[in-house]
């Protein structure tokens, strides 16, 4: 029970990486708070966790900076603080060669993503701070370490995110608060195959030649899964892991080469 009596806020925690580390939370003694789109996929996430009143949901959309802000607050506001932070929600829109981007797709993938981990940290930090302990842990991306053709938004805003998550462990480490980047390779999620199949057409491949190919870039030779990136969620969310802070943890079954 490593992190009993800890309260952890997962944007995105309905499905996929944010549901499975909601899981692993609450396993080891969390209560955890959920946010989504989806007032009845939320609900029935709760219903499936059966943790009682050790979780609720919170719907909105991670683009709206008040949606953002409002998750943070609503957790406070029913736990009475927030100790993790996990920055979950994200994923690619409208995959194009850079010349084709619009304005329109670019913004978007940086809301979802970059804005959306800035919101919600900026909400976060200060009781933190207050107390000297916290834990942000930012779910980022193998591509957020290396390129990757017809995803230059998506690359870009997990570099990013991997730049601020850098930055904010200078500033606030000595206040007792950790800020660190997972970094997971594929993970066959539900969001991946929503939008999997336009990623491999835009590459001019299959959806099943494109996990074919990112299988063999790892040195597993196969897709992580998220209750590997769970376990790492873990590990840095607990006192284990005081000691790290700033960094970019790969959990991409050895596809980043650093």
């Amino acid at each position: 029970m490593q992190l009993e009596g800890k309260v952890a806020a997962i944007t995105g925690g309905t499905a996929g990486i944010g549901r499975a580390i909601a899981e692993a939370f609450l396993a080891q003694g969390a209560s955890v708070a959920i946010n989504g789109r989806s007032v009845d996929k939320g609900e029935k996430t709760l219903a499936a966790l059966g943790a009682g009143d050790r979780a609720i949901f919170r719907a909105g959309d991670v683009t709206q900076q008040a949606d953002v802000e409002g998750f943070v607050d609503a957790t406070v506001e029913h736990f009475g603080r927030v100790d993790i932070l996990v920055n979950n929600a994200g994923g690619a829109v409208d995959l194009q060669p850079t010349v084709l981007l619009s304005d329109e797709t670019w913004d978007l993938t940086m809301k979802w993503n970059l804005y959306s981990t800035f919101w919600a940290t900026r909400r976060a930090l200060p009781p933190m701070i207050e107390r000297r302990w916290g834990r942000i842990i930012n779910i980022s991306s193998v591509e957020g370490k290396h390129g990757k053709p017809v995803l230059t938004p998506y690359v870009a805003a997990k570099h990013a995110i991997n730049g601020m998550t850098k930055s904010i462990a200078r500033e606030v480490g000595a206040e007792g608060v950790t800020v660190n980047s997972i970094c997971p390779g594929l993970i066959i999620t539900d969001v991946v195959k929503e939008n999997g199949p336009a990623t491999a057409a835009a590459m001019g491949i299959t959806f099943d030649e494109m996990v074919e190919l990112f299988a063999k870039e790892s040195s597993i030779k196969r897709p992580n899964t998220v209750e590997e990136v769970a376990a790492m969620a873990v590990l840095l969310a607990s006192n284990a892991g005081a000691g790290i802070t700033g960094a970019l943890l790969s959990v991409d079954g050895g596809t980043a080469s650093y």
